[in-house]
């Protein structure tokens, strides 16, 4: 069994973005599980300075979650044209030490979702752009779910049979990827 994290990069508790993790737990591929962490309002501000002293609690649960996953599935919001600070602080965490992190090498999908026309395009290249610094294997292709206040059903699966399918093909890839096989053609 593939076990794949995800995270929401929104602290708001009616976040869109994690709605599409719950729209992305319908349509995962065989073998392949999805678990939500929700900590990320817990995560402490990066501070090298503490990187030396006991752990901090928010830090240590973000590290597990990562660590314990065999890929992670990150849904971002897009605030002012980029990546929610409080995602950045936890990409910040998981980095360190330095090529040595929970994110090195792990198999990472961006997806994202935004009241815009663009579905937080620019959120997801930013945030693909840190995750490749940071060394994770990051997955070809993104998801970008535009006006999403009108892309989900009552249970939060997406409406839109071509999201569906993208949100289905990405999910597909990072389950080989975390495999180690190639995806079929």
């Amino acid at each position: 069994m593939t076990r794949i994290v995800g995270i929401a990069g929104s602290l708001r508790a009616a976040s869109f973005n994690a709605k599409l993790l719950t729209a992305a737990s319908y349509v995962l591929p065989r073998g392949a599980s999805l678990t939500r962490w929700g900590g990320l309002g817990a995560v402490e501000p990066f501070d090298e300075d503490g990187e030396a002293g006991p752990e901090p609690a928010g830090v240590a649960s973000l590290r597990r979650a990562i660590a314990e996953a065999d890929a992670l599935l990150i849904a971002t919001p897009e605030y002012n044209g980029s990546i929610p600070g409080q995602l950045k602080n936890a990409l910040d965490w998981a980095s360190r030490p330095y090529g040595e992190g929970v994110l090195t090498g792990k198999p990472v999908a961006v997806i994202g979702a935004s009241p815009s026309a663009y579905g937080a395009a620019w959120a997801q290249a930013d945030l693909r752009k840190v995750l490749e610094a940071i060394g994770a294997n990051v997955v070809d292709g993104d998801l970008a779910v535009p006006e999403v206040a009108r892309q989900f059903d009552e249970d939060d699966r997406l409406i839109d049979p071509l999201l569906r399918s993208g949100l289905t093909d990405l999910l597909g890839r990072l389950h080989h990827h975390a495999r180690g096989t190639l995806c079929p053609a």
